[in-house]
């Protein structure tokens, strides 16, 4: 009996409250019990705290024994005689110096009081007088007085370093003494707190539990009455605390119920009207009719479709019968009335004034019916818009340039047009709608050709991707599949035999020349790719570079016409002079390139090319024109000159190089010193460049000597470039170069211009003779760089002597001719320059009237041979004074070539005998050595 009442009591609020207060009170007594528990762990910290000093005395100690051994130290090495020893020593010395001044570190760091941190201090100072004092004797003789600063200083040390540690332990024990007494003092008041605390507990617990009981009672009381529906039930006044304020909340509650269900009546009479509105305004007619035939309800929507009009009252409507309205002529009426049971599906009508209504009609349980009718008018409008559009669709499908299937997510086809019939020549009617996918795929693969299937595997094209497909009849068809949202996919087919023609064509074009059909230089580095990939152990192929001579006088002669055809002849040519397994391709210009497969001797390569030359050579008819041109070959074999494309290329190029470097018209193999040659050339392209850029070259002048006068009439200027390395290099060393990579032009205007700009310097009369190439009269600048040289210079234009080769004049005759008149007419003198050397030379004399005929040198070294050059000699000079040319012997080397010059009647005279080419600095000497004849006479017999 007592456990079952302890039990109910428990289950009670009261119960609980007593409960509540038990575990408050354990609380408490626990809290005070872990705050004496604190407060022996702050003693435990204070007793670390003193060992905290302890640590510092410890260290403090240590630093002691330190300075101990550095005196230790410092003393046997004094006493040593050893340098080895005393270098140890040393050392060791300063390793016990930073301990010492670790060790007084850390226990500077753990002391607990300023008067301790000024003893270290004392320390430190007293232990770096003692090292700066003996620092100070070492290495010198000392006196008696200087160890006592030593030991005053070392006394002074140890002092302070008792003194620390006494502070250090002094400071400890009171630290210690002082912790303990707050510890004890602070236990004292936790524990009498903890007893006041649960006191306090103790009587709020009892008061608590005598203001509740009551209160509840009454809230439990007022909760049941209203939980059982009693909403009149009569809330006692509640107090101020927390049950107050829960008696108040059931009242609040009891009202909010009773307005609640206030509203929910409210609402449902609020639906009603609004479910009446709705049917008013629903674009819906319904109409409920019951079973006695009468319009139990209508909205608006059927009142208009039945055709009562906007003035029938709705309780006149509600009452009148649907019979009677069907009998009035209402065709809407009429259907609804229909003996027809079957309304499965809904009907549609039209009324008379052209709206589309469609009909559902359903029976109530109690024999009536109910019918909702939709207006379609707008949805049939579209229905007829959108037949309009499946007949254009229609039209546009039968009308495409493409093929069409539509195929549905069964795999049956929907859609078809016309072309996909014309492409595989179908009949329609073998397209029936609804056709499997397979079924239509046969008919078309049935009409291509089996054996030319492109891009696909099988007979069988996936729902997402492409092929081609070439059929019976030879044209190709372009078939792509894509997959449409919903399922099924949609397949396309176009006639792409003209576009594949052409992309073939494109093809072709890429790998090939135009012009000449053959291979271009890219198939050709895919052919010399394969051969070196099949090469194998002994095997060898030849790579020859071809080079037309002369194929640029054909075109300047005969236009680039006649030029087109003969490369296309000359490419046919080629072909015939190999078999079907080498290769030929056009690489561009008049440049062509031969593959020798198969080679296992080099004398195969010899053959052919000994071959290709002759055949090559032989004369071609070119639109009535007969036309005849040479061809230079380079030949390296591969893999010997080269296991790449680029290299072999590049090694046979240089062969070529040194075949038309030979005379042109022949072959030659590729050697390792070509290259180096060619790179020596290449570095002295280099070179001649930067040298134009940075003004390295001079010009020198060898004496004209004049026979008539007596006299050294003019000078020509010679050009020298001054190289870094080489010294003075000769023009014939660099000015073909200079010719071949474009710098002749600049140099040829500022040869020009300084040879006119010094001969101004000279006596009146003497006249400079320059240069000419024929670069310069290619480039059209010559007359402009002439009238520069001639204002600038202030050189009257006589005093100016242009020399030109008979190369000047085998390029574009009538233009050079016309430059050499625009010349003429500036006024400077026009002389032809090593006569006798070329092919034309007198056909030349007759086109411009030239002022003078230098003689070349190897006419003149022969002139006292018995052989046929003294004739020559002579009968230029006649031909001169026949034309009025003065006439002038190169290469005067001895006394007897100048005399015998001078006694044919030549005109002026120039060589070695004469002057050699010297400085600008150097020519008043000149000038005066040769001012008379006897200066002559003296010279000749020196």
């Amino acid at each position: 009996m007592p456990i079952a009442a302890a039990a109910s009591f428990v289950g009670t609020i009261r119960g609980r409250i007593l409960i509540a207060f038990l575990i408050m009170s354990a609380i408490t007594g626990a809290l005070g019990l872990s705050a004496a528990s604190g407060i022996r762990r702050a003693d435990e910290l204070v007793s670390r705290t003193f060992d905290r000093s302890l640590m510092s005395i410890n260290y403090a100690r240590a630093a002691a024994t330190d300075f101990a051994s550095m005196r230790s130290v410092d003393t046997r090495r004094r006493m040593s005689v050893d340098p080895v020893v005393k270098a140890q020593l040393e050392d060791r010395l300063e390793t016990l110096r930073r301990l010492f001044s670790e060790d007084l570190a850390v226990a500077v760091e753990r002391a607990q009081s300023s008067r301790a941190t000024t003893a270290a201090e004392a320390v430190e100072r007293a232990v770096k007088n003692w090292d700066a004092a003996r620092s100070a004797v070492v290495g010198r003789e000392t006196k008696e007085a200087d160890w006592a600063d030593v030991g005053r200083y070392a006394v002074e040390a140890e002092e302070h370093l008792d003194l620390f540690i006494n502070h250090t332990a002094g400071d400890g024990f009171i630290y210690r003494q002082q912790a303990r007494a707050v510890v004890a003092r602070e236990t004292q008041i936790n524990l009498f707190g903890t007893l006041l605390a649960l006191l306090m507990s103790a009587s709020v617990a009892f008061l608590l539990a005598r203001r509740i009981m009551r209160p509840v009672a009454d809230a439990s009381m007022v909760a049941s009455r209203i939980a059982a529906g009693d909403l009149s039930v009569t809330i006692p006044p509640g107090s101020a605390d927390e049950l107050g304020a829960l008696l108040t909340s059931m009242g609040v509650m009891r009202d909010n119920i009773r307005r609640a269900m206030e509203q929910e009546v409210a609402q449902r009479l609020s639906a009603e009207a609004h479910l009446a509105d709705a049917l008013d305004t629903s674009l819906e007619g319904i109409v409920v009719v019951d079973e006695s035939g009468r319009i139990a309800l209508i909205n608006g929507q059927a009142e208009d479709f039945l055709g009562f009009g906007h003035a029938a009252s709705p309780r006149n409507i509600q009452e009148t019968s649907i019979a009677r309205v069907a009998f009035e002529g209402n065709a809407l009426a009429r259907t609804l009335l229909s003996a027809d049971d079957d309304w499965t599906t809904p009907r549609e009508m039209q009324l008379a004034d052209g709206r589309w209504l469609r009909i559902s009609r359903s029976r109530t349980r109690t024999g009536g019916f109910i019918a909702v009718c939709s207006d379609i008018t707008l949805l049939k409008v579209q229905e007829a818009h959108l037949q309009s559009t499946n007949l254009r669709l229609d039209t546009a499908l039968d009308n495409m340039s493409q093929g069409l299937c539509l195929f549905d997510a069964e795999g049956r086809l929907t859609v078809v047009n016309r072309r996909y019939c014309e492409l595989f020549d179908l009949d329609p009617d073998d397209l029936p709608l609804g056709s499997p996918y397979h079924e239509v795929a046969s008919l078309h693969l049935s009409s291509a050709n089996e054996g030319m299937v492109f891009e696909v595997e099988g007979h069988e094209i996936s729902a997402a991707g492409s092929g081609f497909r070439q059929l019976s009849s030879g044209r190709v068809v372009a078939i792509t599949h894509k997959p449409v949202s919903g399922g099924g996919m949609v397949a396309t087919y176009e006639d792409v035999t003209e576009r594949r023609q052409a992309d073939a064509r494109i093809a072709f074009m890429a790998r090939h020349d135009v012009l000449t059909g053959l291979p271009n230089r890219a198939m050709f580095g895919e052919r010399i790719a394969e051969a070196l990939a099949h090469l194998g152990r002994g095997s060898m192929f030849a790579v020859l570079c071809l080079d037309l001579d002369r194929f640029k006088e054909v075109n300047d002669t005969l236009g680039h016409p006649v030029g087109d055809e003969l490369l296309k002849a000359v490419g046919n040519r080629l072909r015939a002079c190999l078999r079907e397994v080498d290769t030929v391709a056009r690489l561009g210009g008049d440049e062509f390139a031969i593959i020798l497969a198969g080679v296992t001797q080099p004398d195969e390569a010899t053959i052919l090319a000994r071959r290709i030359v002759e055949v090559v050579s032989n004369p071609y008819q070119l639109e009535g024109q007969r036309v005849a041109v040479g061809v230079s070959i380079g030949i390296c074999l591969a893999p010997g000159d080269g296991t790449s494309c680029e290299k072999l290329l590049k090694n046979a190029d240089v062969a070529l190089y040194r075949a038309k470097a030979d005379g042109r018209g022949t072959w030659r193999f590729f050697e390792a010193e070509m290259d180096i040659r060619l790179q020596a050339r290449r570095a002295l392209e280099l070179d001649l460049r930067e040298a134009v850029t940075q003004g390295a070259f001079e010009l020198f002048y060898q004496p004209i000597y004049d026979f008539r006068g007596r006299r050294v009439g003019g000078f020509e200027a010679l050009m020298r470039w001054r190289h870094p390395d080489r010294g003075l290099v000769s023009p014939v060393e660099f000015i073909t170069v200079a010719e071949e990579i474009g710098l002749i032009v600049p140099l040829g205007a500022w040869a020009l211009l300084t040879a006119c700009t010094e001969a101004m310097r000279w006596p009146d009369g003497i006249r400079v003779a320059v240069n000419v190439s024929v670069a310069q009269f290619r480039d059209g600048t010559i007359v402009q760089s002439v009238k520069e040289a001639l204002s600038l210079s202030r050189l009257p234009p006589t005093r100016l002597e242009l020399e030109i080769t008979e190369s000047v004049l085998l390029k574009d005759n009538a233009a050079t001719l016309a430059t050499l008149h625009a010349l003429r007419r500036l006024g400077v003198r026009i002389a032809m320059d090593d006569f006798g050397t070329g092919y034309s030379s007198l056909s030349y004399l007759r086109s411009f009237p030239f002022d003078k005929i230098k003689i070349d040198q190897s006419f003149v070294r022969d002139i006292t041979a018995a052989d046929e050059s003294a004739f020559i000699v002579r009968a230029v000079i006649g031909l001169g004074l026949s034309l009025r040319m003065r006439t002038t012997g190169e290469g005067i080397e001895t006394d007897v070539q100048f005399e015998r010059l001078r006694e044919e009647g030549c005109d002026e005279g120039q060589g070695y005998f004469i002057g050699r080419p010297e400085p600008a600095e150097s020519i008043p000497a000149v000038l005066e050595r040769w001012s008379s004849h006897r200066a002559l006479v003296k010279q000749a017999v020196a």
